[in-house]
């Protein structure tokens, strides 16, 4: 950094998800937002490196680190819907590097028609396709069974660990129903 500018690499994050529902859109993703407990915040979305070093903490240890009103940075998935029945779902993965001192990767999946497994697997996947072509582990077979993906994964040596917060709901009638997941960074 520059002269005396602050340290904006994070040191902490925390993962957090909610539904909200709601006869107003905004109200509906607020709502959303209380429910993952980071709605008193102003949250900037950023993209997806994990930092080195970062610590991954509860959703309770998390917020006491933060301020009412705080500009907080985060990565979110969010999706929304007015139609009854329809299944939504919004999910972030991560996946690490076995080296500390490397960063790892975060990714966002924002869909319609998948269940909590099958979001969550793919932004597991994504972050670990990611992470991986940085890493040269070479093209992950998204369409393998998980334990050939986590095989692979081990072989190479390189991707450490892999996981995901996803949260899914189904549109009711009359109301917007919004779905977020969320990888809030401490400073």
């Amino acid at each position: 950094m520059l002269g005396n500018s602050q340290d904006w690499t994070p040191k902490a994050m925390f993962f957090t998800k909610g539904v909200g529902r709601n006869k107003e859109r905004l109200a509906s993703f607020e709502d959303a937002l209380r429910k993952a407990k980071i709605a008193d915040y102003n949250l900037v979305t950023v993209s997806s490196i994990f930092p080195p070093g970062c610590k991954v903490l509860s959703v309770k240890q998390g917020v006491n680190h933060l301020s009412p009103g705080q500009i907080v940075f985060c990565v979110m998935a969010r999706q929304d819907t007015n139609e009854n029945g329809r299944l939504i779902a919004s999910s972030i993965g991560l996946a690490l590097p076995t080296d500390k001192g490397q960063f790892g990767y975060l990714s966002e999946h924002h869909s319609h028609g998948e269940t909590n497994k099958v979001a969550g697997d793919y932004a597991e996947d994504l972050a670990a396709t990611m992470l991986g072509t940085i890493l040269g582990v070479g093209d992950i077979d998204v369409d393998a069974s998980w334990n050939e993906k986590k095989e692979h994964y081990r072989i190479s040596g390189k991707i450490v660990k892999s996981r995901n917060i996803t949260q899914s709901a189904v549109g009711k009638k009359g109301l917007w129903t919004t779905t977020v997941a969320a990888a809030v960074f401490i400073l």
